[in-house]
Protein backbone atom coordinates (compact mmCIF):
# COMPACT_ATOMS: atom_id res chain seq x y z
CA UNK A 1 0.00 0.00 0.00
CA UNK A 2 1.43 3.37 -1.01
CA UNK A 3 2.21 5.85 1.74
CA UNK A 4 0.75 9.37 1.68
CA UNK A 5 1.95 12.06 4.06
CA UNK A 6 -0.30 15.09 4.38
CA UNK A 7 1.17 18.29 5.81
CA UNK A 8 -1.57 20.69 6.96
CA UNK A 9 -1.51 24.29 8.17
CA UNK A 10 -3.94 26.97 9.30
CA UNK A 11 -5.68 27.12 5.91
CA UNK A 12 -6.90 23.57 6.46
CA UNK A 13 -9.08 24.65 9.40
CA UNK A 14 -9.94 28.20 8.32
CA UNK A 15 -13.08 27.03 6.49
CA UNK A 16 -14.35 25.49 9.72
CA UNK A 17 -14.42 28.99 11.18
CA UNK A 18 -11.18 28.86 13.12
CA UNK A 19 -9.16 32.03 13.02
CA UNK A 20 -5.64 31.58 11.75
CA UNK A 21 -4.35 33.45 14.84
CA UNK A 22 -1.75 35.58 13.12
CA UNK A 23 -3.03 38.75 11.45
CA UNK A 24 -1.33 40.47 8.53
CA UNK A 25 0.51 42.72 10.97
CA UNK A 26 1.92 39.74 12.84
CA UNK A 27 -0.35 40.07 15.87
CA UNK A 28 -2.38 37.24 17.37
CA UNK A 29 -5.76 38.58 18.46
CA UNK A 30 -4.13 41.94 19.14
CA UNK A 31 -1.23 40.46 21.07
CA UNK A 32 2.40 40.29 20.12
CA UNK A 33 3.21 36.61 19.56
CA UNK A 34 5.88 36.65 22.24
CA UNK A 35 3.32 37.78 24.82
CA UNK A 36 1.08 34.73 24.41
CA UNK A 37 3.21 32.05 22.78
CA UNK A 38 6.62 32.02 24.42
CA UNK A 39 8.17 30.92 27.72
CA UNK A 40 9.06 34.58 28.35
CA UNK A 41 5.43 35.63 27.93
CA UNK A 42 4.32 32.82 30.23
CA UNK A 43 6.65 33.89 33.01
CA UNK A 44 5.65 37.52 32.58
CA UNK A 45 1.86 37.09 32.66
CA UNK A 46 0.41 33.62 33.09
CA UNK A 47 -3.15 34.92 33.29
CA UNK A 48 -2.85 36.64 29.91
CA UNK A 49 -1.49 33.49 28.28
CA UNK A 50 -4.13 31.26 29.83
CA UNK A 51 -6.92 33.64 28.81
CA UNK A 52 -5.65 33.63 25.23
CA UNK A 53 -5.74 29.84 24.99
CA UNK A 54 -9.00 29.56 26.92
CA UNK A 55 -10.65 31.68 24.22
CA UNK A 56 -9.08 29.57 21.46
CA UNK A 57 -10.26 26.38 23.18
CA UNK A 58 -13.81 27.69 23.54
CA UNK A 59 -13.88 28.62 19.86
CA UNK A 60 -12.56 25.21 18.81
CA UNK A 61 -15.35 23.41 20.66
CA UNK A 62 -17.92 25.41 18.68
CA UNK A 63 -16.74 24.42 15.18
CA UNK A 64 -16.74 21.22 13.14
CA UNK A 65 -14.50 19.54 10.55
CA UNK A 66 -15.02 20.79 7.01
CA UNK A 67 -15.28 18.83 3.76
CA UNK A 68 -11.51 19.00 3.33
CA UNK A 69 -10.92 17.21 6.63
CA UNK A 70 -13.52 14.59 5.73
CA UNK A 71 -12.14 14.02 2.24
CA UNK A 72 -8.73 13.11 3.65
CA UNK A 73 -10.35 10.30 5.63
CA UNK A 74 -11.49 8.68 2.38
CA UNK A 75 -7.86 8.28 1.30
CA UNK A 76 -7.31 5.82 4.15
CA UNK A 77 -9.35 3.20 2.30
CA UNK A 78 -6.73 3.10 -0.45
CA UNK A 79 -3.47 4.39 1.06
CA UNK A 80 -1.40 4.33 4.23
CA UNK A 81 -2.06 7.95 5.31
CA UNK A 82 -0.25 9.97 7.96
CA UNK A 83 -1.27 13.55 8.66
CA UNK A 84 1.44 15.83 10.01
CA UNK A 85 -0.30 19.00 11.12
CA UNK A 86 0.93 22.36 12.31
CA UNK A 87 -2.56 22.96 13.68
CA UNK A 88 -3.35 22.57 17.37
CA UNK A 89 -7.02 21.78 16.81
CA UNK A 90 -8.57 18.29 16.83
CA UNK A 91 -10.56 18.61 13.59
CA UNK A 92 -8.62 15.87 11.81
CA UNK A 93 -9.42 13.52 14.68
CA UNK A 94 -13.08 14.48 14.71
CA UNK A 95 -13.31 13.97 10.96
CA UNK A 96 -12.11 10.40 11.45
CA UNK A 97 -8.45 10.39 10.39
CA UNK A 98 -6.54 7.67 12.24
CA UNK A 99 -2.87 8.68 12.12
CA UNK A 100 -2.17 12.29 13.11
CA UNK A 101 1.03 13.87 14.31
CA UNK A 102 0.70 17.30 15.94
CA UNK A 103 3.92 19.25 15.44
CA UNK A 104 2.90 22.24 17.55
CA UNK A 105 0.93 20.56 20.31
CA UNK A 106 -2.78 20.21 21.01
CA UNK A 107 -5.20 22.84 22.25
CA UNK A 108 -7.43 20.32 24.01
CA UNK A 109 -4.57 19.05 26.16
CA UNK A 110 -2.55 20.57 29.00
CA UNK A 111 0.65 19.45 30.67
CA UNK A 112 2.66 19.92 33.83
CA UNK A 113 5.13 22.79 33.87
CA UNK A 114 7.67 20.53 35.58
CA UNK A 115 7.06 17.05 34.16
CA UNK A 116 6.39 17.16 30.41
CA UNK A 117 5.23 13.54 30.48
CA UNK A 118 2.15 14.48 32.54
CA UNK A 119 -0.33 15.39 29.82
CA UNK A 120 -4.08 15.63 30.35
CA UNK A 121 -7.14 16.01 28.12
CA UNK A 122 -8.69 19.40 28.84
CA UNK A 123 -11.84 21.06 27.47
CA UNK A 124 -12.60 23.68 30.12
CA UNK A 125 -10.80 26.91 31.02
CA UNK A 126 -7.32 26.53 32.48
CA UNK A 127 -6.48 28.89 35.32
CA UNK A 128 -3.60 29.68 37.65
CA UNK A 129 -3.97 27.17 40.48
CA UNK A 130 -4.83 24.17 38.26
CA UNK A 131 -2.14 21.66 39.21
CA UNK A 132 -0.92 18.31 37.94
CA UNK A 133 -0.82 15.23 40.16
CA UNK A 134 2.67 16.26 41.31
CA UNK A 135 1.30 19.62 42.48
CA UNK A 136 2.78 21.81 39.74
CA UNK A 137 0.96 24.40 37.63
CA UNK A 138 -0.53 23.17 34.35
CA UNK A 139 0.15 24.98 31.05
CA UNK A 140 -1.23 24.64 27.52
CA UNK A 141 0.18 21.62 25.67
CA UNK A 142 1.47 23.91 22.91
CA UNK A 143 4.94 24.28 21.43
CA UNK A 144 5.84 27.92 22.01
CA UNK A 145 8.40 30.04 20.22
CA UNK A 146 11.85 29.22 21.49
CA UNK A 147 10.88 25.67 22.48
CA UNK A 148 11.94 22.46 20.78
CA UNK A 149 9.50 20.70 18.46
CA UNK A 150 9.54 17.21 20.01
CA UNK A 151 7.62 15.52 17.17
CA UNK A 152 9.89 16.86 14.42
CA UNK A 153 12.15 13.82 14.13
CA UNK A 154 9.15 11.54 13.84
CA UNK A 155 7.63 13.83 11.19
CA UNK A 156 10.89 13.70 9.22
CA UNK A 157 10.87 9.89 9.30
CA UNK A 158 7.30 9.77 8.00
CA UNK A 159 8.02 12.29 5.25
CA UNK A 160 11.13 10.43 4.14
CA UNK A 161 9.07 7.29 3.48
CA UNK A 162 6.23 9.05 1.64
CA UNK A 163 5.30 7.93 -1.87
CA UNK A 164 3.12 11.05 -2.20
CA UNK A 165 3.26 14.34 -0.26
CA UNK A 166 0.20 16.59 -0.02
CA UNK A 167 0.62 20.07 1.47
CA UNK A 168 -2.55 21.93 2.43
CA UNK A 169 -3.15 25.44 3.69
CA UNK A 170 0.32 26.38 4.85
CA UNK A 171 2.58 29.19 3.72
CA UNK A 172 5.65 26.94 3.93
CA UNK A 173 7.30 29.85 5.77
CA UNK A 174 7.13 28.52 9.34
CA UNK A 175 10.16 26.49 10.31
CA UNK A 176 10.99 23.80 11.16
CA UNK A 177 7.73 22.45 9.67
CA UNK A 178 8.48 24.02 6.29
CA UNK A 179 11.71 22.02 6.07
CA UNK A 180 9.86 18.70 5.87
CA UNK A 181 9.44 18.97 2.10
CA UNK A 182 13.20 18.63 1.75
CA UNK A 183 13.13 15.11 3.17
CA UNK A 184 10.94 13.46 0.54
CA UNK A 185 12.48 10.87 -1.74
CA UNK A 186 13.54 12.03 -5.23
CA UNK A 187 10.70 12.02 -7.78
CA UNK A 188 8.04 11.92 -5.05
CA UNK A 189 4.88 13.67 -6.34
CA UNK A 190 4.12 16.79 -4.29
CA UNK A 191 0.68 18.45 -4.31
CA UNK A 192 0.39 21.96 -2.89
CA UNK A 193 -3.15 23.16 -2.15
CA UNK A 194 -3.58 26.82 -1.19
CA UNK A 195 -5.72 29.66 -2.63
CA UNK A 196 -2.70 31.96 -2.52
CA UNK A 197 0.30 29.74 -3.29
CA UNK A 198 3.50 30.98 -1.72
CA UNK A 199 5.79 28.76 -3.77
CA UNK A 200 6.63 28.69 -7.47
CA UNK A 201 5.78 25.74 -9.75
CA UNK A 202 9.47 25.03 -10.35
CA UNK A 203 10.51 25.30 -6.70
CA UNK A 204 10.40 21.54 -6.17
CA UNK A 205 10.60 18.55 -8.48
CA UNK A 206 7.30 16.86 -9.36
CA UNK A 207 5.35 19.73 -7.80
CA UNK A 208 1.75 20.42 -8.73
CA UNK A 209 0.05 23.54 -7.39
CA UNK A 210 -3.72 23.61 -6.87
CA UNK A 211 -4.62 27.27 -6.17
CA UNK A 212 -7.84 26.55 -4.29
CA UNK A 213 -9.10 26.52 -0.72
CA UNK A 214 -8.76 23.32 1.23
CA UNK A 215 -12.28 21.97 0.77
CA UNK A 216 -12.36 22.08 -3.03
CA UNK A 217 -8.67 21.45 -3.58
CA UNK A 218 -8.56 18.37 -1.36
CA UNK A 219 -11.67 16.90 -2.99
CA UNK A 220 -10.07 17.32 -6.40
CA UNK A 221 -6.86 15.55 -5.42
CA UNK A 222 -8.62 12.78 -3.49
CA UNK A 223 -10.81 11.93 -6.47
CA UNK A 224 -7.80 11.98 -8.76
CA UNK A 225 -5.75 9.68 -6.54
CA UNK A 226 -8.57 7.24 -5.92
CA UNK A 227 -10.12 7.08 -9.36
Amino acid sequence: MKKIVVLTGAGMSAESGLKTFRDANGLWEGHDIMEVASPIGWEKDKNLVLDFYNKRRTQLLQVSPNTGHKALVELEQYFDVTIVTQNVDDLHERAGSKHILHLHGELLKVRSTKNEQLIYDWKKDLIVGDFCEENHQLRPHIVWYGEEVPMLDKAIKYTATADILIIIGTSMQVYPAASLVHFVKPKTPIYFIDPNPSIAPNQYNNLRIIPEKASTGVLKIVKELIY
